[in-house]
């Protein structure tokens, strides 16, 4: 803490200072520097107020300079032993080499490439054959005239010139005698050199096999042909067109840097330092280049990843290959710069496996799409609640789909798919393999869908019993587990619900209060009891994505979106602002999002392309292993909709029968509690507002009661009328068909 009387202490030393007589002096650096090192130094002055900087101690003279950085003292820190244990090793390895998966896709690569090549070439061989054959006239001119001018030492015929011009006879004289001996030396090599080979031709003709004599005039045809070639026109044209990307150097790299605008790597340019400090060379990385450093101080990734556009115009790259990334475990100015050799999009992805045959357990990861690598990213959809958030046109619909398809695949998994775009993009899940299947937002497919949430909700419950049921051997976790799941007397089979469009449920005026207390009852307990619930939307707001349902999914995927808000909905708090930007994907990017949930790190993924007949293929292998294990039910198996009738009980009926005809107005906590004694298993649970979501889609508003508690408290509290709950009543009875 600052003494008080420091203030009025500086202040007259400063007064004398001035006062005093200025005169120049000539000072010693050295002698000061000296000086200084020794004032700093604690074993250099004996006094025991003396003492190491920052050790608390006050030195007895208050004019001593103190150095902040004394170099007398060391930096304390971990040893040698400690920087070894928290050092980071790199793979001896490869990555590519240590995954099976990975190691057979690098293969089948390499096989396909070779096997391509030598198929085009071995096609056009008869081709290539006549090229050498028209061509080696052409190569035995110029192989003879280049014979000739080598015998006349013709190449040393400008050097001779120069001496003529420049009238030196001796060097004339000197280099004439040169040539001639060349001369002579090389007549004898070619004319022994043309004996030979004559005689040699004349023994493969008159003693040697046919297949010698074929052998050795095509390669002598071969050897004229490619001496007869001309530059512009290749004989043997390229199997493959291989892209030309540029290798990725440090000044590449710099210059990009130095590019975006960021004014503390322009300042570090600017006197002459590199303003990136690379941490690691650079080094190939999959079907790019990869770049590791560290961005000057008070320069974050974030920055760099908003002049993404930048970036790539100062790589002189498509933007589809430039991608920078933070490092989770380091601090964030650590850049990561992955450079491709194709944009992303239009680089050829492997096939996904799934494609033409396979099952899959839905509690193992199974792949989905691929990273800027070209590795296969995967997802673990059981023991989740995913949200799906984009802007329409971008792949939201195909990437449900491609997820609700691989829950197909596991013949035990129970699907509910519904539609609420209309446009039957999801039929081919729901017309070979779903349970549920809607389509469209008329109030009869609403009706369906809310029907089977309540359905799900009683079967959340059981469930719930049923673990709790388990013995600690069988179910030692208190959740669903693989071989829960295939033990169908217990009923734990998986159930994934998937939903485009959910806005649609969560907006609608008369049951969307009801399916958005249903739907976050499934995504905060679902997940332990088997129960997956997936949902997409083109408008992620608070509206249309309700808080509690979108802070609880435990999955997510951002495709494109416009602005900071959206992005934090789908992808979490404050994603925007650690450089998780779903918004600086292109137009083009159909399909390439970020994906959080496998893993704590977002990561940018290309998903699986899969159209529409290839959906139906996939969809009918689902649909063929789902009957041979006679797990085939409800929707696919032609059930009407009037078949899912939801809950047995009458709501109306139960709440005119706990409501006294005396009574005019009821609270919604009492007739919750009333409905709980009637029946139990319907109503266990239930409280208040409950109430008031169930009787909501039936015209029954609630609204504010006055009332007395149990120890005779008169205050006000929300409830209903009875006449308004017989008005519902007798309404329904002139309408049959309503709910």
């Amino acid at each position: 803490m600052k003494h008080p009387d420091d203030d009025n202490e500086l202040f007259n030393r400063l007064e004398a200072e001035m006062a005093a007589d200025s005169g120049g002096d000539v000072v010693d650096l050295n002698a000061a520097r000296s000086a200084r090192a020794e004032s700093a130094d604690p074993g250099a002055d004996g006094s025991a107020d003396s003492g190491p900087v920052g050790s608390g101690i006050e030195s007895a003279d208050p004019a001593a300079p103190v150095l902040v950085d004394s170099p007398t003292l060391k930096a304390t820190g971990p040893g040698y032993l400690g920087r070894l244990a928290g050092a980071k090793r790199r793979a001896v390895v490869p990555l590519w080499l240590r995954s099976v998966s990975e190691l057979k896709t690098a293969s089948g690569w390499v096989v396909r490439h070779y096997a391509h090549a030598a198929g085009y070439h071995a096609l056009r061989a008869p081709v290539y054959a006549a090229r050498f054959a028209l061509q080696a006239p052409t190569g035995a001119a110029r192989f003879v005239g280049g014979t000739m001018r080598w015998v006349a030492d013709r190449e040393g015929e400008p050097v001779r010139l120069a001496a003529v011009r420049r009238e030196d006879a001796a060097e004339y004289l000197k280099l004439s005698r040169q040539r001639d001996g060349r001369v002579r030396l090389r007549t004898l090599v070619a004319v022994l050199a043309m004996f030979v080979g004559l005689g040699s031709a004349l023994a493969i003709y008159v003693l040697a096999p046919g297949w010698l004599q074929a052998l050795s005039v095509g390669a002598l045809v071969l050897a004229l042909g490619s001496a007869g070639r001309k530059a512009d026109a290749p004989v043997v044209h390229k199997a493959v067109e291989i892209p030309d990307a540029p290798k990725l150097t440090s000044d590449i790299v710099l210059r990009a840097l130095g590019a975006l605008g960021i004014p503390a790597i322009n300042q570090a340019q600017g006197k002459g330092r590199d303003g990136f400090a690379f941490t690691a060379p650079i080094t190939r990385d999959g079907p790019g280049w990869r770049a590791e450093g560290d961005l000057p101080y008070g320069v974050t990734v974030t920055d760099v990843i908003e002049r993404r556009d930048r970036l790539a115009s100062g790589l002189r790259r498509p933007l589809g290959c430039v991608w920078p990334e933070a490092v989770p475990d380091e601090h964030t100015g650590r850049l990561v710069l992955w450079v491709g050799d194709q944009d992303l999009k239009s680089a050829r992805k492997p096939a996904w496996p799934l494609l033409k045959s396979g099952t899959v357990d839905l509690f193992k990861p199974v792949p989905y799409g691929t990273d800027q690598r070209g590795r296969w990213v995967e997802v673990t959809l059981m023991f989740i609640a995913g949200v799906i958030g984009a802007i329409p046109r971008m792949g939201k619909t195909f990437l449900l789909r491609l997820l609700l398809l691989i829950a197909a695949l596991d013949p035990r998994a129970e699907i509910h798919s519904y539609d609420m775009k209309g446009t039957g993009d999801l039929d081919p899940v729901g017309e070979k393999a779903s349970h549920r299947h809607g389509v469209g937002e008329e109030d009869e497919t609403l009706q369906y869908a809310l029907a089977d949430f309540r359905a799900l909700r009683e079967e959340l419950r059981r469930r719930t019993k049923v673990i709790r049921s388990l013995p600690r051997d069988i179910c030692p976790e208190s959740k669903v587990t693989s071989a829960l799941a295939s033990k169908r007397s217990l009923g734990l089979h998986p159930i994934v619900i998937g939903v485009d469009e959910c806005q649609v449920l969560f907006e609608h005026p008369d049951y969307g209060k009801e399916f958005e207390e249903i739907a976050t009852d499934l995504v905060k307990r679902g997940p332990a009891t088997g129960i997956v619930l997936l949902l997409a939307t083109q408008r992620p707001d608070a509206k249309s994505l309700p808080t509690g349902i979108s802070a609880n999914a435990g999955a997510r995927w951002c495709l494109k979106v416009m602005g900071q808000t959206e992005n934090d909905m789908v992808l979490g708090t404050s994603s925007y602002k650690r450089g998780v930007r779903a918004t600086m994907f292109a137009w083009g990017d159909k399909g390439l999002h970020y994906f959080v949930g496998e893993g704590s790190d977002a990561r940018i993924v290309s998903s699986t392309f899969v159209d529409a007949p290839g959906a139906e293929a996939i969809a009918a292998r689902a649909r063929t292993v789902r009957e041979k294990a006679r797990l085939l039910s409800g929707y696919a198996l032609g059930e009407a909709p009037e078949a899912v009738t939801g809950p047995s009980y009458n709501l109306l009926a139960d709440v005119a029968a706990v409501i006294a005809e005396k009574e005019e107005r009821v609270w919604n906590e009492r007739i919750a509690a009333r409905l709980a004694e009637l029946r139990p298993d319907v109503y266990g649970g239930w409280k208040g507002e409950n109430v008031t979501s169930a009787l909501k889609p039936h015209g029954i508003r609630t609204r504010d009661v006055a009332g007395t508690t149990d120890d005779g408290t008169r205050t006000t509290r929300r409830g209903i009328t009875r006449a308004d709950l017989l008005k519902a009543i007798a309404e329904r009875n002139e309408k049959p068909g309503a709910a």
